[in-house]
């Protein structure tokens, strides 16, 4: 793999920048005075099949429906990467991937020299005098959770699985992987990890606490393996389930390197389960989970009305990317379209507008700053995203930029509120309609009559794009000047045949 020298030199640059933007904090003894709480919720793997948001017409999510009714709800908003550790480093810390160079699996961004000093939001509401708890999964994996850790104060039931089918997988796949599974079997709603999760977040707010509190509830589903029990999948009866919308010729007008990007993945592509008849199955198990996921979300804000402490707390609600089922003849995340990059988000609570529907771009980075305000704590420098707070008291206040989702060096979406612009690492471009095209069938970027609307849209390119952290792997692309791709460490070759399965 090579890297320019240049490219190391700007990576040079900017690590310093970003340990100067850093701040050296300690723990505040004294509890926040006279500020909200904030229960911060977030879903792994959510796409907008929720039923407010209308990316599935059969959708049944009451619980998110009825919060987002509460509060403010974003039609339009987006991740800074298509991947679990670099979408929730981005949010947490502030930072674009294209700033910090974490693009993959890993590494922890607290293991990068120029990263470990930043002060994530959880950190900077302990600084402040709030409680901070956590459970399940806010940052990927087991990061945050080891002993010396100090990202919250007290931490509950982490993330997991739960109960797994007996005799093994319910669906072979053809990457075998544990986690690429789906299905029903025999077990109780009890017996999911995020139960557990759920039921230790109302036994925490049943305790009524008394200081201002930050409490992080992360849950796993619809992330595979999507396991639900009976009753969920009762909701969405085969022979009525709707698959999604899809042409078979969809990929004919995308760039090759738009394959790069999801090159070798475990989730199976389209062909796998139209082969095998699983489509359908995966469909209705990812709409289970996400149902399943929403009455958990209700038992915890159910809690939280008990509590008494429902006005004087901010909620917020997230997923960290989208997911396909299908659409671009693919399964999984890991792309710069809308099914990847688009999420729920939700603010409630105090200072926020009840009914708001904002139809405005925004981003996952927006979450940092915008909790600093309405809790009215002190500013945190380097910051990389706008606060929401002028959509939040008028969903149609006007924003300054569209919003950016970052998947590896070179690979960016812009997306505005009429238009979706990709741009890949070798200088290949997709463009979108989303008034005229919402389902992205038909690529616009060499139509001459679109080079205007081409030109605005790269000027929000990022400028600073740096290389893969020390330590990056897996889901790692790269692209040289001398036109080598490599993906997780092997030369993609010009004649290698796109992977079907």
């Amino acid at each position: 793999m090579r890297i320019r020298f240049r490219k190391l030199l700007q990576w040079s640059l900017t690590a310093g920048v970003l340990v100067s933007a850093t701040r050296a904090q300690t723990p505040s003894e004294e509890p926040a005075p006279n500020r909200p709480n904030v229960l911060f919720i977030a879903i792994d793997d959510q796409n907008d099949w929720i039923g407010c948001l209308n990316g599935h017409p059969q959708a049944q999510t009451p619980h998110i429906d009825a919060l987002a009714e509460s509060g403010t709800l974003f039609l339009n908003a987006h991740c800074q990467a298509p991947l679990c550790n670099p979408s929730r480093t981005s949010l947490l810390t502030g930072k674009r991937p294209s700033t910090t160079g974490i693009y993959g699996l890993s590494p922890w961004f607290r293991e990068v020299e120029s990263l470990k000093n930043l002060v994530t939001i959880p950190q900077h509401f302990s600084n402040n005098g709030y409680a901070t708890s956590s459970a399940g999964k806010i940052f990927h994996g087991g990061y945050g959770r080891k002993k010396d850790d100090t990202e919250f104060q007290k931490l509950g039931p982490a993330a997991g699985v739960g109960a797994r089918p007996p005799g093994g997988k319910l669906v072979q796949t053809p990457s075998d992987n544990p986690l690429v599974d789906w299905g029903t079997f025999p077990h109780e709603d009890k017996d999911k990890q995020d139960y557990v999760v759920a039921s230790w977040a109302v036994e925490e707010l049943s305790a009524k606490p008394t200081a201002p509190f930050f409490m992080s509830v992360g849950f796993f589903l619809p992330h595979v393996p999507c396991y639900a029990t009976q009753k969920w999948f009762d909701l969405y009866p085969e022979e009525t389930l709707q698959l999604p919308e899809i042409r078979r010729d969809d990929r004919h007008d995308t760039p090759r390197f738009s394959w790069f990007l999801h090159w070798s993945l475990p989730e199976p592509r389209l062909k796998f389960l139209e082969e095998q008849n699983q489509w359908k199955n995966l469909v209705r198990s990812y709409l289970a989970c996400t149902s399943f996921v929403d009455a958990q979300v209700g038992r915890v804000l159910t809690a939280l009305d008990e509590s008494g402490q429902r006005d004087d707390t901010i909620i917020v609600l997230w997923s960290d990317h989208g997911f396909h089922l299908g659409e671009k003849l693919i399964t999984g995340k890991n792309t710069l379209w809308n099914r990847s990059t688009r999420v729920p988000l939700v603010f409630a609570g105090p200072g926020i507008a009840k009914g708001g529907r904002c139809e405005r771009p925004v981003e996952l980075l927006d979450i940092y700053p915008t909790l600093i305000d309405l809790c009215s704590l002190p500013a945190v420098d380097g910051l990389e995203g706008l606060s929401l707070i002028p959509q939040l008291k008028d969903a149609a206040a006007p924003r300054s930029r569209p919003a950016i989702t970052t998947h590896n060096q070179g690979n960016h979406g812009i997306r505005s509120e009429q238009w979706r612009y990709i741009h890949y690492a070798d200088g290949s471009e997709e463009l979108y309609d989303e008034v005229k095209d919402p389902a992205e069938f038909e690529n616009l970027a060499n139509d001459p009559e679109k080079t205007t609307v081409l030109a605005e849209l790269r000027k929000w390119l990022p400028t600073v794009d740096v290389p893969p952290a020390l330590g990056s792997a897996h889901r790692i692309l790269t692209h040289d000047a001398n036109g080598e791709t490599v993906w997780e460490g092997k030369l993609i070759k010009p004649s290698d045949p796109i992977p079907e399965l």
